[in-house]
């Protein structure tokens, strides 16, 4: 089949025989993905990487190793078409690409988090997005989202979840402490707080705060067991809530109200009922900050590309309705709440957007 077009505003990056290669990586996406993973953790780009640029043929790894040759082969095959190792006969090497893998942080995040919580439940995209509910997460546990089971997951999808959580909200904790706090709030209330890290960060930095974490009560239990190994216990406090519960209250008041990569597990609509209920406690003086991740206002493709895939998590994982989202549909829903964006300061840490809110 021979595809035309007669007018074309938006331009292709692909030729037509470019596009069929693609669509060919695309359907072995998966197999090529557990290629990389099974050559990093049994240990084969690690041998290529400590004989740098003269390489190992596949007898020298599978000793190496104690993979057979057959499997040092079958894997460093696929590996080459994936340019994930490079061939001189009879010598592999390690390529850039494999050199990441191994390597580099934020693709070992995002390579563990992909296979231990999202693989599996994946094969049920489709039904997630007919139904509009978590289809895939019956492949972890028995809840309705995903946040009621977070402390009760499988180890390694456990220890992923957070891993994947951390390695992106952590980077920007100073950026963000010194904007939170260079108004000395006495008051802060974290909504979503999970396992409370942001909670320590802040009375680290200030002596004299007072944190009230609102979150649901398996995720509190976990945050206060964290702030009591702190010594944090008499300045943070739990206050258990569903935020999805019409009738739920909130704290009173506080200088500062805290939202980090919360309301991304929303959708718009939910997302705009939270906004109206804290809008309901601010006095004058009082801030909101939101801390988020916008798949557009990211400085790179890859950003976007990572964001957008994670998005497909909430579908069919988290809750079903909800994703990271274009920022100005998120501005959109601020401006309905009643609310207006003091400052917002894009490409905090590794692409975070942070919002400071007013009445």
């Amino acid at each position: 089949m021979v595809r035309f077009f007669v007018t074309q505003k938006i331009k292709d990056p692909f030729n037509a025989l470019e596009a069929k290669t693609e669509a060919q990586k695309l359907s072995f996406a998966p197999i090529v993905f557990h290629t990389a993973r099974t050559l990093r953790d049994l240990g084969i780009l690690s041998a290529l990487d400590k004989a740098g640029e003269t390489g190992l043929n596949a007898e020298e790894i599978a000793q190496q190793t104690q993979v057979s040759e057959y499997g040092v082969k079958v894997l460093l095959d696929m590996a080459i078409s994936a340019n994930i190792v490079l061939w001189e006969k009879p010598n592999y090497c390690l390529a850039n690409l494999g050199f990441y893998i191994l390597h580099d942080g934020m693709t070992n995040a995002n390579l563990d988090f992909t296979a231990d919580v999202c693989y599996a439940a994946m094969m049920h995209l489709t039904e997630a997005i007919v139904e509009g509910k978590p289809a895939g997460l019956k492949e972890l546990g028995d809840w309705e989202t995903i946040y009621q089971g977070l402390s009760r997951l499988p180890d390694q999808a456990k220890a992923s979840w957070f891993k994947f959580d951390h390695f992106y909200s952590d980077r920007s904790f100073p950026v963000l402490l010194e904007k939170v706090f260079r108004h000395h709030p006495k008051t802060l209330v974290d909504i979503g707080g999970n396992t409370g890290k942001w909670a320590m960060q802040c009375c680290t930095h200030n002596p004299d705060v007072e944190i009230t974490i609102v979150d649901l009560p398996q995720q509190l239990e976990m945050a206060m067991q964290n702030a009591a190994e702190h010594g944090f216990s008499e300045r943070v406090h739990p206050f258990p809530a569903n935020m999805l519960d019409k009738q739920q209250t909130l704290p009173e008041h506080a200088d500062v109200w805290w939202m980090s990569q919360f309301l991304d597990c929303f959708s718009p609509m939910e997302i705009l009922n939270i906004l109206k209920k804290v809008k309901q406690q601010l006095r004058p003086g009082d801030a909101i900050y939101i801390l988020e991740l916008f798949w557009d206002a990211q400085k790179y493709d890859a950003a976007s590309y990572s964001l957008n895939a994670t998005s497909l998590y909430f579908t069919c994982l988290a809750n079903g309705n909800s994703r990271f989202y274009r920022s100005d549909d998120f501005l959109e829903i601020i401006a309905e709440a009643g609310l207006v964006v003091e400052e917002r300061t894009d490409n905090i840490g590794l692409g975070h957007t942070l919002l400071k809110l007013k009445l």
